[in-house]
């Protein structure tokens, strides 16, 4: 009886203290729910959300890929751990490139700023002594997040390494990552974490490839591949685009992995993992061409707890809207001078045209410009007087390359298969992409087509200037040259034969740059 008593006073006094403890700090009134913190102000909303229950951030990012995934409709391939995201997640199917070169595309990814406004869009930039540095009010994410207390990584696919960076602008890894994976986060501490996987380099990298033909069920046969129709149908065209598929199968083993990663370190549910590429496959018209196989890309959302699932969404985006979105999911300010927009924020207007830019690849100068709006795609020249495939060390070694060369030359490739290997260039093309999705049918020169011209004019002239396109002038020489001397100097060291080539390249453009061509 006594111990009875005493438990009953126990209790009271438990009680009262629960009741002075809710009264001097309301946010403890019910034990089950955690304290919220205060949003901070934006022109975006921003989820509340706690430290404990602020979503980890996974970026899975491919190199050199087109849409030939199985939820997009490729038999060939096998990708069941890509599908699933696709499936369970969201299907963006109008994404965008804004850039259809790697190291363009991630200095604008990192920091959901369009290259051309940040003087990040010549390819493989501040390589030399003279380093491109950020405006002062333009912060690479990981910063952002880092800042927020999640931690940080970015790492290679299997996480045992650092992963790939390959920004335009001067930097530190460590100012930007805490490790390659999210192990040595704190206790609760969400993460931020990025994967960087190889897909279609593997191709045309012989070790690599072998490697993955070891872990493939069964690799593609080239006979029964579906080529382009602007592409030959060759052997070797054929057995590159067999290990293409191959590399896609083998990239959705390594979603898998990381997926189980998720699931094994207990992540997984409360993960939202955001899974594209950084452009197009590697191939004449694709990778450094703004055609729908160089900028168009898979992109997915897969999350338990996303704010929308409506699926699959058709609106028109472009890939830096993804920096704005993670922040936006974590509950992290988006700074206002952010170029992109949050996707599953209701203030968030779609986008009525999205636009993608090619400048310098490597040594290779060039200046286009496009824009996606509704159905039509246009594209603007501004070095119309050079050939398509100017002289390219990068692209030049690629297998398809000397195939196409050599059946132009004997006269062997049809009308469409020509297109890419002319001498000059059109100022302007557009495509009507629902009648010609190949981009076959240049409407251009159709007088019936004069003033959705003019609008297209109108829309490209408005963003160069309200963006601040730093591409429209040359880059100038000494830029130019200080990018050129270590790639050179490389050449010089491994290969005599690239070196050479390497040489000819940039002579030859900067005479053709003197003669205004």
């Amino acid at each position: 009886m006594y111990r009875n008593c005493l438990h009953h006073q126990l209790k009271t006094l438990a009680g009262i203290l629960f009741f002075l403890v809710c009264v001097m700090n309301p946010t403890h009134a019910n034990p089950t729910t955690p304290t919220q913190t205060t949003p901070t102000p934006n022109t975006h909303s921003q989820p509340q959300t706690t430290h404990q229950s602020r979503p980890n951030i996974v970026w899975i990012l491919v190199d050199d890929m087109s849409g030939h995934f199985g939820y997009q409709g490729e038999k060939l391939v096998s990708t069941p751990h890509v599908d699933r995201l696709a499936k369970e997640g969201i299907i963006f199917t109008q994404a965008y490139a804004t850039a259809p070169v790697c190291s363009t595309f991630r200095s604008a990814l990192i920091t959901g700023m369009y290259q051309t406004t940040i003087g990040a869009h010549h390819h493989r930039s501040s390589r030399g002594i003279l380093k491109i540095q950020l405006p002062s009010d333009v912060v690479p994410i990981p910063k952002l997040f880092r800042d927020a207390g999640y931690y940080t990584s970015n790492g290679n696919a299997d996480g045992t390494r650092p992963g790939k960076e390959d920004y335009n602008f001067d930097y530190k890894r460590q100012n930007l990552y805490d490790g390659i994976d999210w192990s040595g986060r704190g206790k609760d501490q969400p993460f931020f974490a990025q994967f960087q996987l190889r897909g279609g380099k593997h191709r045309n990298i012989p070790e690599g490839y072998k490697q993955i033909r070891t872990e493939l069920d069964s690799p593609i046969d080239p006979t029964v591949v579906n080529l382009p129709p602007y592409y030959p149908d060759h052997p070797v065209i054929r057995e590159d685009w067999a290990a293409y598929l191959d590399s896609v199968n083998y990239t959705d083993i390594e979603v898998g992995r990381i997926i189980s990663k998720l699931k094994k370190d207990k992540c997984l549910q409360n993960t939202i993992i955001f899974f594209l590429t950084d452009h197009g496959i590697s191939h004449a018209r694709g990778k450094q061409f703004l055609y729908e196989e160089g900028v168009s890309i898979p992109f997915v959302v897969w999350g338990a707890d996303l704010p929308q699932n409506h699926s699959p969404r058709e609106d028109l985006i472009a890939h830096i809207d993804l920096a704005a979105t993670s922040l936006n999911l974590a509950g992290i300010k988006i700074p206002e001078s952010m170029q992109g927009r949050p996707l599953f924020d209701p203030q968030t207007k779609p986008r009525a045209y999205v636009v993608s830019a090619r400048d310098r690849c490597d040594e290779t100068v060039d200046h286009i410009r496009s824009i996606r709006k509704g159905n039509f795609k246009y594209i603007r020249n501004y070095l119309p007087q050079r050939p398509y495939l100017q002289p390219c060390n990068y692209k030049d070694k690629k297998p398809f390359m000397p195939v196409l060369r050599q059946l132009h030359a004997d006269g062997k490739l049809n009308p469409s298969q020509s297109l890419i290997m002319a001498e000059t260039r059109p100022s302007e093309e557009l495509y009507d992409l629902t009648t010609d999705p190949w981009e076959l049918n240049n409407l251009a020169p159709d007088p019936l087509q004069t003033q959705r011209l003019e609008v297209f004019r109108s829309l490209l002239s408005s963003w160069e200037r309200d963006s601040n396109d730093r591409g429209q002038s040359f880059e100038n020489s000494e830029r130019y040259d200080s990018d050129m001397k270590p790639y050179l100097e490389k050449a010089r060291r491994n290969d005599s034969d690239t070196a050479n080539m390497l040489e000819r390249n940039i002579a030859l453009m900067k005479k053709w740059q003197q003669q205004g061509k």
